[in-house]
Protein backbone atom coordinates (compact mmCIF):
# COMPACT_ATOMS: atom_id res chain seq x y z
CA UNK A 1 0.00 0.00 0.00
CA UNK A 2 1.34 3.46 -1.00
CA UNK A 3 1.46 6.36 1.32
CA UNK A 4 -1.41 7.93 -0.28
CA UNK A 5 -3.91 5.09 0.55
CA UNK A 6 -2.67 4.70 3.66
CA UNK A 7 -3.34 8.44 4.68
CA UNK A 8 -6.82 7.91 2.92
CA UNK A 9 -7.38 4.95 4.84
CA UNK A 10 -5.98 6.47 8.67
CA UNK A 11 -8.12 9.81 7.59
CA UNK A 12 -11.60 7.07 7.00
CA UNK A 13 -10.91 5.12 10.24
CA UNK A 14 -10.07 8.28 12.49
CA UNK A 15 -13.23 10.15 11.08
CA UNK A 16 -15.32 7.26 11.87
CA UNK A 17 -14.08 7.03 15.25
CA UNK A 18 -14.75 10.69 15.62
CA UNK A 19 -17.90 10.06 14.94
CA UNK A 20 -19.09 7.93 17.98
CA UNK A 21 -20.49 9.60 20.73
CA UNK A 22 -18.21 9.80 23.51
CA UNK A 23 -16.39 12.36 26.43
CA UNK A 24 -16.00 14.38 23.44
CA UNK A 25 -19.21 14.91 21.70
CA UNK A 26 -20.64 15.37 25.33
CA UNK A 27 -18.31 18.08 26.31
CA UNK A 28 -19.22 20.04 23.02
CA UNK A 29 -22.83 19.28 23.28
CA UNK A 30 -23.02 20.46 26.72
CA UNK A 31 -20.54 23.92 26.58
CA UNK A 32 -21.96 24.74 23.11
CA UNK A 33 -26.12 24.56 24.57
CA UNK A 34 -24.76 26.84 27.74
CA UNK A 35 -22.10 29.77 26.09
CA UNK A 36 -22.77 29.39 22.45
CA UNK A 37 -20.58 29.39 19.34
CA UNK A 38 -17.98 30.75 20.55
CA UNK A 39 -17.08 28.39 23.63
CA UNK A 40 -18.22 25.75 21.12
CA UNK A 41 -15.48 26.03 18.91
CA UNK A 42 -13.23 26.98 21.56
CA UNK A 43 -13.71 23.69 22.92
CA UNK A 44 -13.42 22.20 19.87
CA UNK A 45 -9.82 24.23 19.38
CA UNK A 46 -9.14 22.33 22.92
CA UNK A 47 -10.17 18.80 22.01
CA UNK A 48 -8.51 19.04 18.44
CA UNK A 49 -5.23 19.96 20.20
CA UNK A 50 -5.00 16.87 22.78
CA UNK A 51 -5.27 15.28 19.70
CA UNK A 52 -2.53 16.88 17.93
CA UNK A 53 -0.56 15.84 21.23
CA UNK A 54 -1.66 12.50 21.21
CA UNK A 55 -0.50 12.06 17.23
CA UNK A 56 2.76 13.08 17.82
CA UNK A 57 3.57 11.03 21.47
CA UNK A 58 1.99 7.82 19.22
CA UNK A 59 4.01 8.27 16.18
CA UNK A 60 7.26 9.23 17.88
CA UNK A 61 6.48 5.63 19.95
CA UNK A 62 6.72 7.68 23.52
CA UNK A 63 2.45 6.75 24.25
CA UNK A 64 3.66 2.89 23.67
CA UNK A 65 6.50 2.90 25.81
CA UNK A 66 3.87 4.67 28.44
CA UNK A 67 1.51 2.03 27.71
CA UNK A 68 3.83 -1.09 28.05
CA UNK A 69 4.89 0.35 31.58
CA UNK A 70 1.79 -0.68 34.08
CA UNK A 71 2.77 1.88 36.30
CA UNK A 72 2.83 4.87 33.95
CA UNK A 73 -0.52 3.87 32.24
CA UNK A 74 -2.22 3.68 35.30
CA UNK A 75 -1.54 6.78 36.30
CA UNK A 76 -2.79 8.14 32.89
CA UNK A 77 -6.09 6.23 33.70
CA UNK A 78 -6.33 7.38 37.26
CA UNK A 79 -5.46 11.27 36.04
CA UNK A 80 -8.14 10.39 33.31
CA UNK A 81 -10.66 9.02 35.19
CA UNK A 82 -10.70 11.54 37.96
CA UNK A 83 -10.54 14.64 35.05
CA UNK A 84 -14.23 12.60 33.90
CA UNK A 85 -15.12 12.32 37.23
CA UNK A 86 -14.74 16.34 37.61
CA UNK A 87 -16.89 16.96 34.58
CA UNK A 88 -19.44 14.97 35.44
CA UNK A 89 -19.76 15.81 39.25
CA UNK A 90 -19.79 19.19 38.26
CA UNK A 91 -22.38 19.24 35.58
CA UNK A 92 -24.40 17.18 38.06
CA UNK A 93 -23.85 19.80 41.10
CA UNK A 94 -24.96 22.40 38.43
CA UNK A 95 -28.13 20.51 37.64
CA UNK A 96 -28.82 19.99 41.19
CA UNK A 97 -27.92 23.90 41.87
CA UNK A 98 -30.23 24.91 38.92
CA UNK A 99 -33.11 23.14 40.47
CA UNK A 100 -32.82 24.24 43.95
CA UNK A 101 -32.52 27.83 43.15
CA UNK A 102 -33.51 28.41 39.76
CA UNK A 103 -32.15 32.29 39.38
CA UNK A 104 -29.14 31.88 41.94
CA UNK A 105 -28.31 29.04 38.89
CA UNK A 106 -29.13 31.70 35.91
CA UNK A 107 -27.06 34.59 37.48
CA UNK A 108 -24.10 32.07 37.91
CA UNK A 109 -24.30 30.59 34.51
CA UNK A 110 -23.88 34.20 32.94
CA UNK A 111 -20.84 34.97 35.33
CA UNK A 112 -19.02 31.96 34.31
CA UNK A 113 -19.74 33.50 30.39
CA UNK A 114 -17.80 36.61 31.56
CA UNK A 115 -14.49 35.11 33.72
CA UNK A 116 -12.20 33.44 31.36
CA UNK A 117 -14.40 31.48 29.84
CA UNK A 118 -12.98 31.28 26.58
CA UNK A 119 -9.00 30.43 28.51
CA UNK A 120 -10.78 27.71 30.81
CA UNK A 121 -12.77 25.85 27.45
CA UNK A 122 -9.51 25.24 25.79
CA UNK A 123 -7.96 23.93 28.90
CA UNK A 124 -11.21 22.20 29.29
CA UNK A 125 -11.35 20.30 26.25
CA UNK A 126 -7.82 19.81 26.05
CA UNK A 127 -7.61 18.13 28.97
CA UNK A 128 -10.48 16.21 28.43
CA UNK A 129 -8.71 14.70 25.06
CA UNK A 130 -5.18 13.97 26.81
CA UNK A 131 -6.06 12.84 30.14
CA UNK A 132 -8.19 10.37 28.22
CA UNK A 133 -6.77 6.90 28.25
CA UNK A 134 -8.89 5.50 25.59
CA UNK A 135 -7.40 7.93 23.15
CA UNK A 136 -4.06 7.16 23.78
CA UNK A 137 -4.67 3.19 23.56
CA UNK A 138 -6.77 4.29 20.44
CA UNK A 139 -4.14 5.98 18.87
CA UNK A 140 -0.94 3.59 19.59
CA UNK A 141 -3.49 1.35 17.66
CA UNK A 142 -4.32 3.30 14.75
CA UNK A 143 -0.52 4.43 13.85
CA UNK A 144 1.30 1.43 14.69
CA UNK A 145 -1.46 -0.58 12.48
CA UNK A 146 -1.97 1.93 9.78
CA UNK A 147 1.46 3.72 9.47
CA UNK A 148 4.79 1.58 8.58
CA UNK A 149 8.18 2.48 10.63
CA UNK A 150 9.68 3.24 7.09
CA UNK A 151 7.33 5.74 5.87
CA UNK A 152 8.49 8.81 5.01
CA UNK A 153 8.86 11.93 7.43
CA UNK A 154 6.29 13.83 5.20
CA UNK A 155 4.13 10.74 5.12
CA UNK A 156 4.08 10.84 8.92
CA UNK A 157 4.01 14.74 9.23
CA UNK A 158 0.77 14.37 6.99
CA UNK A 159 -0.38 11.85 9.35
CA UNK A 160 -0.30 14.03 12.05
CA UNK A 161 -1.61 16.91 10.36
CA UNK A 162 -4.59 15.31 8.45
CA UNK A 163 -5.62 13.49 12.72
CA UNK A 164 -5.55 17.02 13.65
CA UNK A 165 -7.32 18.42 11.17
CA UNK A 166 -10.22 16.13 10.46
CA UNK A 167 -10.60 16.90 14.40
CA UNK A 168 -10.81 20.49 14.39
CA UNK A 169 -13.14 20.31 11.51
CA UNK A 170 -15.59 17.87 12.98
CA UNK A 171 -15.72 19.61 16.53
CA UNK A 172 -16.05 22.56 15.48
CA UNK A 173 -18.89 21.73 12.72
CA UNK A 174 -20.69 20.47 15.52
CA UNK A 175 -20.62 23.48 17.52
CA UNK A 176 -21.26 25.23 14.66
CA UNK A 177 -24.53 23.45 13.96
CA UNK A 178 -25.41 23.20 17.48
CA UNK A 179 -25.18 26.77 17.92
CA UNK A 180 -27.65 27.52 15.09
CA UNK A 181 -30.42 30.19 16.18
CA UNK A 182 -32.79 27.77 16.18
CA UNK A 183 -31.17 24.91 17.56
CA UNK A 184 -29.91 27.18 20.45
CA UNK A 185 -33.15 28.18 21.44
CA UNK A 186 -34.04 24.25 21.68
CA UNK A 187 -30.90 23.66 23.43
CA UNK A 188 -31.14 26.44 26.13
CA UNK A 189 -34.42 24.99 27.21
CA UNK A 190 -33.37 21.70 27.07
CA UNK A 191 -29.94 22.80 29.35
CA UNK A 192 -30.82 20.86 32.46
CA UNK A 193 -31.96 17.85 30.85
CA UNK A 194 -28.56 18.60 28.70
CA UNK A 195 -26.41 18.68 31.90
CA UNK A 196 -28.00 15.62 33.68
CA UNK A 197 -27.11 13.44 30.59
CA UNK A 198 -23.90 14.46 29.84
CA UNK A 199 -23.11 14.56 34.09
CA UNK A 200 -24.16 10.56 33.82
CA UNK A 201 -21.97 10.06 30.68
CA UNK A 202 -18.73 11.52 32.10
CA UNK A 203 -19.01 9.80 35.75
CA UNK A 204 -19.73 6.53 34.24
CA UNK A 205 -16.81 6.89 32.35
CA UNK A 206 -14.79 8.49 34.48
CA UNK A 207 -16.07 5.35 36.75
CA UNK A 208 -15.06 2.59 34.33
CA UNK A 209 -11.87 3.71 33.79
CA UNK A 210 -10.79 4.34 37.63
CA UNK A 211 -11.92 0.21 37.82
CA UNK A 212 -9.91 -0.53 35.23
CA UNK A 213 -6.77 1.52 36.52
CA UNK A 214 -7.69 -0.38 39.83
CA UNK A 215 -8.21 -3.42 38.91
CA UNK A 216 -4.46 -3.85 37.02
CA UNK A 217 -2.43 -2.47 40.06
Amino acid sequence: MNEVSILITLATVHFIALMSPGPDFALIVQNTSHHGRKTGLTIAAGLSAGILVHSILSITGISYLVQQHPTLFSVVQILGGSYLLYLGFGALKGLYQAKKHPAGASMSSKASRVLNNQKQAFSKGFMTNILNPKALVFFISLMSSLVPASMSIGGKVSAVFILWFLALFWFSLLAWLLSTKRLQRKLEASAHYIDGICGVVFTLIGCAILWQAISHL
